[in-house]
């Protein structure tokens, strides 16, 4: 009640405060929001921590945000009104982007695709094939960090289709529901943005490609994104991290304790191994007499990525040669299935809707498979493919609230904000450090590394340029931006990516982040003081990244505490 009565006293004295402030520029030109640009994000942050509920904190967090954009040209009253009118405004827009519905189409059909796999047994033949190949809890987390690596091409179909799969057999290994979400969030986001051919490549080889072009040079500029990959050590960190943790069976802070929840089986309350998210599928057992075959589930995963791959050339394709540049157009008529022309036409393509169609086709010879088994009917099969979505439904909602966030943040102009407010006078060999926790500030309150990495790759550049006139140098800052933005990507509480990674793995949302934060922080860390500033210092790169995996993996090995390999070593 008290913690009630102290979020109510909060918010009135935060619409009080605001309602007397003064936006104007002073020289009656433009507003400037200053400091209340932040109110969003922390208010949102807070308010899921404190209220555990991600869906009204969401929702308070636009609500004051639209509130501040109001106050600028109405009074307090009209402010209320119109802010609440703006969230509805807010959600309507951020369903209609293209973008957007594509991802919410893609999250749902996926839904129903593992709901159809699930009653056709094929879930759970491959659950015991990878059980009898999961020993224990290690095998098992190892098993999916290298699934995680193989689904490289796309982070929100990593986080939709590694989480579901694998859930079985870690609920069996006694693996925490929080050490999966987070092993498929840790290979998500850092995979897909540095992997050679990917759905982000496209959109970080034009930000470069665009800085470049700002301080007068033209480059490869997909040789450049190559030439990032050994600077972006937050990716590899957290990869090589996770990793130890697994190998070692060692664990730190909230999630030492989730894990050693996790070994005493006898300690879990049977209602908290299926969340809201996955109980739909999770009461789909396959009916009694249906022969369990791993086909069922291969057949419909195989041809998920298949077509993914597939339509992500097709599509990139079309649009090159509709709309792309001459230099694109002549690659891909000269040698359309060359690696350059197929990373040309990955950069170039619209996952949300290549992804939505694969996981259409995917789901209709899921149905057909199951009809021609006798599973179900094919009334059935519908039935269950919409039951299936049903349990996703919490996650499109999730994820329109936090486009919503990001619309009112964009509008507040929170980033740029941020970005003066933290990028004063520096010594240069600090700049990939200071552009680096920049884009883990921006990206982390703002739930996008995209957003991220868009408003800095402009300044960065730049910046760099004019700091030294070593190339190398502007590599490094170059890449300190890309990898910068992955840090909130893989862990805000307000990231599609976290939200997915949490929902596929069946884990709390708000437990899968602040387990996962702690992690998250020591990585940067790591990566700032071990990496960045020694290469901004000249040190040699293939120096350097050794060093700071070195140090990865030592910090797991001394400040973590082991958590037992099986529950008959607690009995013991």
């Amino acid at each position: 009640m008290k913690k009630k009565i102290g979020l109510v006293s909060a918010l009135a004295i935060f619409m009080v405060v605001a309602a007397n402030m003064d936006f104007s520029n002073g020289n009656g030109s433009g507003v400037n929001y200053g400091w209340f640009t932040l109110v969003p994000p922390f208010v949102s942050i807070i308010l899921a921590f404190v209220t555990k509920n991600v869906i009204i904190s969401l929702f308070i967090g636009i609500f004051s945000g639209a509130y501040v954009l109001h106050l600028a040209t109405s009074n307090s009253f009209f402010a209320i009104i119109q802010a609440f009118l703006s969230v509805v405004d807010y959600a309507l827009t951020s369903l209609a982007d293209p973008w957007n519905a594509g991802i919410i189409l893609q999250v749902l059909t996926i839904g129903g695709l593992i709901a159809l796999m699930t009653k056709m047994g094929g879930a759970k033949a491959v659950a015991s094939a990878l059980s009898n190949k999961a020993k224990g809890p290690k095998s098992a987390q190892v098993i999916t960090w290298i699934l995680g690596i193989l689904m490289f091409f796309d982070d929100y179909a990593n986080s939709l289709i590694v989480g579901p799969v694998m859930r079985p057999v870690t609920d069996e290994k006694h693996v925490s529901r929080e050490k999966l979400a987070f092993i498929v969030d840790a290979t998500a986001a850092p995979i897909a943005g540095i992997a050679l051919i990917s759905t982000w490549v496209g959109y970080e080889v034009g930000l470069i490609k665009e800085g470049y072009e700002a301080i007068g040079q033209t480059v490869n500029a997909y040789g450049i994104f190559v030439q990032t990959l050994p600077y972006r050590f937050y990716n590899f960190l957290m990869l090589a991290f996770v990793l130890a943790t697994i190998l070692l069976l060692k664990e730190f802070g909230p999630m030492l304790n989730a894990e050693k929840k996790a070994r005493n089986r006898t300690l879990y309350d049977e209602d908290e191994l299926n969340m809201v998210s996955s109980k739909e599928i999770d009461e789909m057992e396959p009916a009694e007499g249906t022969k369990l075959s791993i086909w069922n589930m291969i057949i419909p995963i195989g041809t998920l990525i298949v077509a993914a791959f597939v339509g992500f050339y097709f599509n990139g394709y079309n649009a090159i040669i509709e709309n792309g540049e001459a230099a694109a157009i002549a690659v891909l008529k000269a040698s359309p299935l060359s690696l350059l022309a197929i990373q040309e036409a990955f950069g170039a393509s619209d996952a949300s809707i290549v992804l939505f169609q694969a996981a259409l086709l995917a789901s209709l010879v899921a149905m057909t498979m199951g009809v021609s088994q006798k599973t179900f009917t094919w009334g059935e099969a519908v039935d269950t493919w919409i039951n299936g979505m049903k349990s996703l439904i919490i996650t499109g909602a999730i994820l329109l609230l936090a486009w919503s966030l990001s619309a009112v943040i964009r509008e507040l102009g929170t980033a740029e904000f941020l970005v003066s407010l933290l990028s004063d006078t520096m010594p240069v060999f600090l700049l990939p450090s200071i552009v680096f926790i920049l884009g883990s500030i921006i990206s982390f309150a703002t739930g996008t590394s995209y957003g991220a990495m868009g408003i800095l790759m402009p300044l960065a550049i730049p910046l760099s340029a004019a700091l030294s006139n070593n190339p190398d140098f502007i590599i490094i800052t170059t890449g300190a931006v890309l990898t910068g933005a992955i840090f909130g990507d893989h862990c805000s509480p307000i990231s599609d990516t976290t939200i997915l990674s949490s929902m596929g793995a069946g884990a709390d949302h708000l437990e899968h982040v602040k387990t996962q934060l702690l992690y998250a922080i020591v990585v940067a860390a790591i990566a700032i003081i071990f990496g960045f500033i020694p290469a901004g210092l000249g040190l040699s790169v293939w120096i350097v990244l050794p060093m700071a995996l070195i140090v990865t993996v030592a910090v797991v090995y001394f400040f973590g505490k082991r958590v037992t390999q099986s529950v008959s070593e607690i009995l013991k």
